[in-house]
């Protein structure tokens, strides 16, 4: 999996502490994104899911968020990476440009284990004219906190 870091403790990126793996590659790019340096799929580091899973089960906070960079363009690695973190107890989120509705229509498998497998979907592009700091968990009003599974 190609990832760009690890927040070991987060608290701005889903509700309490959480580990956050941020992945390399974004085919959006939004205007105003706080992040560009992701959207080189390229960019970062080559780790092994089973290295990032160990490294969320020893920082024993309940909590891990998926972002990016564009999640979905390493489907199969973050289906793998939360399956393995849902089978551990952790509530997981994932960010995404895309919204459910263009995911669920890739019809692709991976796609769809992690839509049911994760806790949280926060969808939709960032939109620099939308922008909103009053709004928790995300940037602009266009994006929304769809709750996938009741855990």
């Amino acid at each position: 999996m190609r990832i760009l870091s690890v927040v070991e403790e987060s608290v701005v990126d889903g509700p309490g502490i959480r580990t956050v793996i941020f992945t390399a590659g974004c085919p959006h790019h939004c205007k105003g994104c706080h992040n560009p340096s992701s959207w080189n799929p390229a960019g970062g580091d080559e780790i092994e899911v089973d290295e990032l899973v160990h490294r969320i089960k020893m920082s024993g906070w309940d909590g891990v968020t998926v972002s990016g960079g564009e999640p979905f363009l390493q489907s199969s690695a973050v289906a793998e990476l939360v399956t393995a973190c849902k089978s551990l107890g952790k509530n997981v989120w994932v960010y995404t440009g895309y919204t459910i509705e263009q995911l669920e229509a890739m019809h692709d498998e991976s796609v769809q284990t992690v839509l049911d497998h994760a806790d949280v979907l926060v969808d939709g592009r960032y939109e620099q004219s939308l922008r909103d700091t009053g709004l928790r968990f995300r940037g602009s009003s266009n994006q929304r906190i769809i709750f996938l599974n009741k855990v």
